[in-house]
């Protein structure tokens, strides 16, 4: 097998390691992925990848895209990737360093993974004031108006993000909502030039956030760190102000997660 897994045409791959192979290759990619994608790139007869699609998606490991042909990672893929990320020992190394820019910050730091509606929070530490804002993990807020899915956003190839945007009607939260796909768009091309993403009392009156990405070895998103406050401690301005903070723990993070 060649050095980046991918394996030849004329190499059979084993029974047992078929469907494994169909679902990190979907997985790998990041996008919602064809039949005939996988085709080419296994190696697989047609019918037998149409067998293991079905398969992958009637056990919820794989699910269909809104174009109805296209796969994604189903709800039992993206728990085991969760569950992968929680292992204890990454799950220590990993809230070390959350501490650490916590502390820098002073203010509640967060780790938030894509799910299929939103931004997950896989890991947090919160601040010592007594005012704090209560958003403990496993809590799901929504891509359009908040730091940490504005980012996730801002990586996404523009028909993937227009099928996302559009899907279904924007909600406001706030009044300071963007729910205009013009205006989000032009903020999330603003977010990819500078590196960082903002939430404006856009999710929730009185809380401002910021968040920077966390790539995997293939230089996708594999999560965010953001640090979030209510406005009358810290402005937006201020959590700006922590960026190279964050930015540190972010390149400890990817490291931590590609070594």
């Amino acid at each position: 097998m060649p050095d980046d897994h991918r394996p030849r045409k004329d190499t059979q791959i084993p029974t047992n390691l078929r469907l494994l192979m169909v679902m990190e290759e979907v997985a790998k990619r990041g996008v919602a992925v064809k039949p005939t994608d996988l085709i080419d790139a296994l190696g697989l007869p047609k019918p037998t990848v149409h067998r293991l699609l079905q398969t992958a998606e009637a056990e919820g490991f794989l699910q269909r895209d809104l174009d109805g042909r296209s796969y994604g990672p189903g709800p039992r893929l993206r728990a085991l990737a969760v569950s992968t990320m929680s292992s204890e020992h990454l799950r220590t190394a990993r809230l070390t360093i959350l501490r650490s820019v916590a502390e820098e910050v002073g203010e509640t730091c967060n780790l938030a993974t894509a799910d299929r509606e939103g931004m997950t929070y896989l890991d947090r530490v919160e601040t010592e004031w007594p005012l704090r804002i209560q958003l403990p993990i496993g809590t799901q807020v929504p891509f359009h108006c908040t730091a940490s899915g504005k980012m996730y956003l801002s990586t996404l190839r523009p028909h993937i993000l227009r099928t996302v945007l559009t899907t279904r009607p924007l909600e406001a939260h706030t009044e300071g909502t963007l729910v205009d796909i013009d205006s989000i768009k032009a903020e999330l091309e603003t977010t990819r030039m500078r590196g960082y993403s903002t939430d404006n009392e856009e999710f929730m009156s009185g809380m401002a956030a910021v968040a920077v990405p966390i790539w995997d070895g293939q230089g996708k998103l594999l999560a965010t760190l953001s640090a979030h406050a209510p406005i009358q401690r810290r402005s937006l301005c201020d959590l700006i102000d922590f960026l190279p903070a964050l930015r540190r723990g972010a390149e400890e993070l990817t490291r931590l997660h590609t070594s």
